[in-house]
């Protein structure tokens, strides 16, 4: 029991860290806390890394995602792609748009620069 909650302290450690290094311009709205935790919650199995250095499955989200296209991420998490699930029938539209609101506050550099 002690293995699974050391592994279970270090991924919410390193994917908060992540989440919380991002912020380029001050504090989240309501919107983008929100985009935050449902990026964590239906996205962050592919696109947030567990830990430093790791790979992830699916390219590490960031505003320079998509071209910075807003309607592009939309269809991407609408209806998937190749290896992508669509969340059409999972998340509702308000939804999608407070994830890609919080995307767009992720900085294109740094440790989470696309791969």
């Amino acid at each position: 029991m002690r293995r699974y909650e050391a592994v279970a302290l270090l991924l919410s450690i390193g994917c908060a860290s992540w989440a919380h290094a991002q912020q380029d311009g001050g504090p989240l709205n309501g919107t983008q806390m929100r985009g935050r935790q449902l990026l964590a919650q239906s996205c962050g199995v592919c696109h947030l890394p567990t830990t430093l250095g790791a790979k992830t499955y699916g390219p590490l989200l960031n505003k320079g995602s998509t071209a910075g296209s807003d309607d592009l991420m939309r269809a991407f998490i609408t209806n998937g792609s190749g290896r992508m699930p669509a969340f059409k029938h999972y998340l509702q539209p308000a939804d999608i748009d407070a994830i890609i609101a919080y995307v767009r506050t992720v900085p294109a550099t740094g440790p989470i620069e696309n791969r």
